[in-house]
């Protein structure tokens, strides 16, 4: 490690650039293999649903709901499939590191359109099944649960292991636990 980059990145697994490349791509994979075989799946029901004799029984305000849900639903799988199209246009010109970088933003993209796909759909499902009001009230939970498992969690995990969970800084990311165990006990 005697360059300033490999310095700057170094946490303590002696990676080379490119080795840590190959890594968070190796991880990024498997991240979007979970997430893109869950928008296939609602993605295919989203579609189906138009097709289903009872849609005719929508009205404009649920007809809007569809509409923008389906679009979500298209727009999530784009994101989501985008980090394979980066790969395979700069594959083998020496841009490992920038591709891993911008598929990370696309996946991150993907997952906030997920997560409003999510809840356009369980809006909509809410709907038909019981009316406006408790609907309303049940997206909002739901809404709040899928926010606090993908998302506030996540940040405070990373707020946390930025610090150490203890505030000393050291950055070994197990939330301040000598053992790697985090804060939870065994």
């Amino acid at each position: 490690m005697t360059t300033v980059e490999n310095v700057r990145h170094d946490d303590g697994r002696g990676e080379s650039p490119a080795q840590r490349a190959d890594r968070r791509w190796g991880e990024l994979l498997q991240e979007l293999r979970v997430a893109q075989t869950g928008t296939q799946i609602l993605f295919g029901f989203l579609v189906a649903v138009v097709f289903q004799p009872r849609f005719a029984e929508l009205g404009t305000t649920d007809r809007i709901i569809y509409v923008v849900t389906v679009c979500l639903g298209a727009a999530t799988t784009g994101a989501l499939v985008a980090p394979v199209a980066v790969h395979r246009l700069v594959a083998g010109r020496r841009l490992k590191p920038e591709a891993v970088s911008w598929a990370g933003r696309l996946t991150l993209v993907g997952v906030v359109l997920l997560y409003l796909t999510m809840v356009s759909t369980f809006l909509l499902i809410m709907r038909m099944v019981l009316g406006d009001s408790l609907a309303v009230w049940l997206v909002v939970v739901m809404a709040l649960w899928l926010a606090l498992c993908w998302f506030v969690v996540p940040f405070i995990a990373r707020r946390k292991g930025t610090t150490g969970g203890n505030g000393n800084g050291n950055g070994n990311g197990n939330g301040g636990s000598v053992d790697g165990y985090g804060p939870w006990p065994r």
